[in-house]
């Protein structure tokens, strides 16, 4: 009988530089999140090289007794850190990650003086973008920002191919002695046009449909926003009980999901997941991905959902907070969500973190998305918040006129229904302008 053969995940080992302005809280939690980038990615990271020093070193970023060490280690000397010589039989290194984004040159020197790949902390978080982005319009959107990104490293790429790099004739081109990175910016600089073209055609397209859904009577939005892997998918399968992907691991939705808030509600409530925040994240891709996050503009409340169980919870409001005030979604109403309770510990350290996150933050939810009751509760919150502005009015319907009932019931609350020889009375709930509309159809008949 013929074993299948797993496929070993690919190695890599991770490299950051500790400056005098981070503290070590921040620079142990920047690690852990590259080595979450790295495992969205299928690395196995085996080891960490951690240098403090004053600064980046211009030539390689990290110092030259560094690079000598991991020169070493890449040399296939790391078989204690593999779970014992069997695992780490004939396995090498594939991949430096490096834990900021670093200049082209000193991508090149690292490369060449360690004898494997170097990804910087960006180019890592566009692969994963790469890989997840689903819809025309975030493929899109993701193809301009890893050009951008490539763009200023054509020399340095060209530098390592050797006599690729040399000027040509330009067959082709826009004239003779034009390099093969010159033609590259070129064809660069014309992708991106053209990118940006289908990107504004589809956002043409995408607010009239976005118009339109606002134009039914009726409607409010909520956008689900925070760090990615807060729980922000599970939450929005939980409230709307849609099927939505949910996957522990970084940046696992790309693509804005958009669903009704169930049971429905008066007024019906929209509910729309966003693509999650991450430290450092790369300013082409919160520009490239602002159509996502124009949910979060768009909407009358925002749900800022936050992993209670991660110790470093208070970094990411602050990485929140910065991405929402750069797209100008600072002034939206927020609800904060304290998600995933349940990993806390047992009850009793569930309580005191509850009491904890209460006291510093009075208005926030604590709560587990996989707990219906508690789902329910945050529920009732978002339909009180879109129901403290709405009126109570009687109205009334003629026999003669039954068609308008199905109406009043789809967008209003029904308090109460009696009926007289002459047609129903109906004491309602519902937005002011909406009534109104309701109260003139029936005059019209």
């Amino acid at each position: 009988m013929q074993m299948e053969v797993k496929e070993k995940p690919r190695l890599a080992v991770v490299a950051a530089v500790q400056l005098p302005n981070v503290t070590d809280v921040e620079f142990e939690a920047s690690l852990t999140e590259l080595r979450e980038l790295a495992k969205t990615l299928g690395f196995e990271v085996v080891h960490t090289f951690i240098q403090k020093r004053s600064s980046f070193d211009s030539t390689a970023y990290l110092g030259v007794g560094k690079r000598q060490e991991i020169r070493d280690f890449v040399n296939n000397e790391f078989e204690d850190e593999v779970q014992g010589a069997a695992s780490a039989d004939s396995r090498q290194v594939d991949v430096i990650l490096v834990d900021h984004e670093i200049s082209p040159s000193q991508a090149r020197h690292l490369e060449v003086e360690a004898g494997c790949e170097v990804m910087d902390r960006t180019m890592v978080i566009l692969e994963i973008f790469h890989r997840n982005a689903r819809s025309r319009a975030a493929r899109a959107q993701v193809e301009i920002a890893r050009l951008g990104y490539m763009a200023p490293r054509l020399r340095e790429m060209a530098k390592l191919a050797g006599p690729q790099g040399r000027q040509r004739s330009g067959v082709g081109g826009r004239g003779a002695g034009e390099s093969h990175t010159e033609l590259d910016r070129r064809k660069v600089r014309d992708r991106i046009a053209e990118l940006q073209q289908e990107i504004d055609a589809m956002e043409v397209e995408r607010k009239t449909q976005r118009s339109r859904r606002q134009e039914r009577q009726g409607l409010a939005g909520v956008a689900l926003v925070g760090y990615t892997n807060a729980g922000k998918s599970t939450l929005m399968r939980a409230l709307t009980g849609s099927e939505v992907l949910v996957a522990n691991k970084l940046f696992a939705t790309l693509d804005t999901t958009v669903r009704v808030l169930h049971p429905e509600s008066v007024p019906r409530v929209l509910v729309s997941d966003t693509v999650g925040f991450i430290k450092n994240l790369p300013h082409g891709l919160v520009a490239s991905f602002k159509s996502t996050l124009d949910e979060a503009l768009d909407a009358s409340l925002l749900l800022h959902v936050i992993d209670a169980s991660d110790p470093g919870f208070e970094r990411q409001l602050e990485v929140t907070d910065e991405v929402l005030k750069e797209i100008g979604a600072d002034e939206v109403p927020r609800i904060r969500v304290f998600n995933k309770i349940d990993h806390v510990g047992d009850a009793e350290a569930q309580a005191e973190c509850e009491a904890a996150l209460r006291a510093r933050y009075p208005d926030c939810v604590v709560m587990s998305a996989r707990r219906p009751a508690e789902v329910e509760l945050l529920r009732k919150t978002i339909v009180a918040f879109f129901q403290k502005d709405l009126v109570e009015a009687e109205l009334f319907l003629p026999w003669s006129a039954p068609q308008l009932r199905g109406a009043i019931y789809e967008n209003c609350q029904v308090l109460e229904e009696r009926a007289d020889e002459e047609g129903a009375f109906f004491t309602v709930r519902g937005a002011a302008d909406v009534v109104e509309s309701l109260r003139e159809q029936v005059s019209q008949l």
